[in-house]
């Protein structure tokens, strides 16, 4: 899952992309504090992303077997297909993976903002 949120929050010029280990931690949080349906759709969209190099690059194979820039075209062709129920899922991935990624210290500080104070853990799921 992390690496398909890399995938769709890439680094461009001065600004980084998401970081692998900041989105594993992220998505370890986002198990145990999001709804059900949530993290279902998040699955989803994931296997959707995966699955469907066929459709955007005309590659039969998984998303995470293209090469850098296959996957970056993948990505961009998918955001943008005709049909809405792909772009929706992309949508998700990158409302996800933004999450993770403008909570990364060296992301806020590539924008000029301050990191985060850690979380109090003050609200959890019940």
């Amino acid at each position: 899952m992390a690496r398909c949120l890399q995938a769709v929050l890439p680094s461009t010029g001065d600004l980084p992309g998401l970081d692998l280990e900041s989105a594993r931690g992220f998505l370890v949080r986002f198990r145990n504090e999001s709804p059900l349906r949530m993290q279902l759709t998040l699955a989803l969209t994931v296997l959707l992303f995966l699955s469907t190099p066929l459709l955007t690059v005309r590659r039969p194979l998984p998303a995470l077997w293209l090469n850098a820039a296959r996957l970056d075209q993948h990505a961009d062709r998918l955001s943008r297909h005709r049909f809405y129920l792909l772009r929706q899922g992309m949508k998700m991935l990158k409302t996800v993976g933004g999450l993770a990624w403008g909570a990364d210290p060296d992301v806020r500080a590539a924008l000029g903002l301050s990191p985060y104070a850690p979380d109090p853990g003050t609200w959890r799921k019940d």
